[in-house]
């Protein structure tokens, strides 16, 4: 049994053989593009953390490989070790080489070192007073004019000597990566920019606009445009900078890789996971009353995530914990499955509200409201799924951890004989709740639910029971 959903493998042959989310055909979509602009450019691939962008660059650069292209990953994040992003970029370019252009490489290895190269700062006032105090400015000041006039003359020749030599190694750069016989460019992928160190993935963008901006490479940015903002204004010190503007500097096309369907998703973590170990189990099957825990686990997963917008990451840490927790249960036991795997999700996505849950801090009505936010819009209309009755269950059993004193009452018979509650819901209109009261009547009358406890679940979520693996 997995806890932890691992890399996919790569077929070399067939790069996307492995891919569950059907995405082969949004690579197709890029790889028309970089053919059509073989001159280069800077292409974003703007998805949010936790969206499979890493898994699905890997695939595309194979493909790209199948057909001949030269490409290069890098991951940013890995190697924001360095200072200076310019020594990493170039290291990089370096498995392009052959005998043909390995003297060019080598020139254009030198060009970047000079570059690199830290130039002697001029002296200031501001810097005179900074370390050496405000008194001594006048007497130094007179004293070393012709000094800094001389640092002055130096500052314009390093100033000229830099320009110059960023030209030449842009120009040895598009004759080292020129396209080609087949038309195509370079294709190289940086990974993971948003989660450098905002110095340095400021300085990776500046360097490739002011560097590497030449003829015969596409840079594919494989970011989150949120997250890497933030490093931009954490670089700046300011939170009045337009970002948007700002990454339009450096990129060209912005390109989100589409959501793919919830179900297709959450029925390969089903097996990915191994529930069908547990629910399937032959002692379970027995049981006809767990017929249906697979159905319930799925339909409830898919609507959740519909109307939560999580991410593949989020969905595929809720599918693991999910399969642990049932290790926790026996194969006679009921695990309440719509009801449990919606507390596991509100413990990894929502965990102020389930620590509340936990604790009993939160009362019934707020419960219930609570429960209704992570329902689609349309929950109300929805006939394939009865989701009063999957709230009527979390409301009993937490109430049911209360004590006499303070249980609370929720139920009530009306002069009509008709059971009354007087929690609100979405589902209906009536202040009384007639539904809710039947659904939740239901559940005190029936043996196997009357005396149930929200801890009863609660404990195996918090992993407070014994695991059999």
């Amino acid at each position: 049994m997995n806890i932890k959903h691992q890399e996919l493998e790569i077929d070399p042959q067939k790069p996307f053989a492995n891919c569950k989310l059907e995405r082969e055909k949004y690579a197709t979509v890029l790889t028309d593009i970089v053919k059509a602009y073989p001159q280069g450019f800077t292409l974003a691939i703007n998805n949010e953390w936790g969206a499979g962008k890493i898994t699905f660059v890997k695939m595309w650069q194979q493909q790209l490989k199948n057909e001949g292209f030269q490409t290069i990953y890098f991951n940013a994040w890995e190697n924001d070790f360095e200072s200076d992003p310019l020594v990493a970029i170039l290291s990089e370019l370096n498995v392009l080489t052959d005998k043909k252009n390995e003297k060019i490489y080598k020139s254009i290895a030198v060009k970047g070192a000079e570059m690199s190269k830290h130039i002697l700062p001029v002296l200031t006032k501001a810097l005179i007073k900074k370390y050496m105090g405000s008194d001594i400015i006048a007497d130094i000041a007179s004293e070393s004019a012709k000094g800094i006039t001389e640092l002055f003359e130096d500052e314009i020749k390093n100033y000229a000597n830099k320009k110059k030599s960023v030209s030449e190694f842009r120009t040895q750069l598009a004759e080292f990566v020129k396209p080609t016989e087949q038309g195509t460019a370079v294709i190289f992928i940086i990974d993971e920019l948003d989660r450098c160190r905002p110095d340095y993935a400021v300085k990776l963008l500046e360097h490739l606009k002011h560097f590497f901006t030449v003829p015969g490479i596409v840079f594919v940015l494989s970011i989150d445009k949120n997250h890497l903002s933030s490093s931009v204004r954490g670089f700046y010190g300011s939170e009045l900078i337009n970002t948007d503007e700002y990454l339009r500097r450096f990129i060209d096309l912005e390109y989100s890789i589409p959501r793919p369907t919830n179900r297709a998703f959450c029925d390969y973590l089903f097996k990915y996971y191994s529930f069908g170990d547990f629910i399937h189990s032959e002692q379970r099957r027995q049981y006809s009353e767990f017929n249906h825990d697979r159905d319930n686990i799925l339909k409830m997963s898919e609507i959740i995530f519909d109307a939560s917008n999580t991410t593949l990451r989020q969905q595929e840490k809720i599918f693991a914990l999910t399969r642990l927790v049932l290790s926790s249960f026996k194969s006679n036991q009921y695990i309440f499955a719509p009801l449990l795997f919606t507390l596991v999700f509100l413990k990894i996505i929502k965990p102020e509200v389930y620590n509340k849950l936990d604790n009993g801090s939160i009362s019934l009505q707020q419960l219930s409201d609570e429960f209704c936010k992570l329902l689609p819009a349309d929950a109300t209309n929805s006939h394939d799924f009865n989701f009063l009755y999957l709230l009527a269950h979390l409301l009993h059993f937490y109430n049911n951890t209360k004590d006499t004193e303070t249980r609370l009452k929720i139920l009530e018979t009306g002069t009509d004989g008709n059971k009354r509650c007087q929690i609100k819901t979405i589902f209906e209109q009536e202040d009384y709740s007639p539904k809710l009261a039947n659904d939740l009547a239901d559940l005190n009358d029936n043996r196997k639910t009357s005396t149930v406890k929200i801890d009863y679940l609660l404990s195996k979520i918090n992993l407070s029971n014994p695991i059999s693996l």
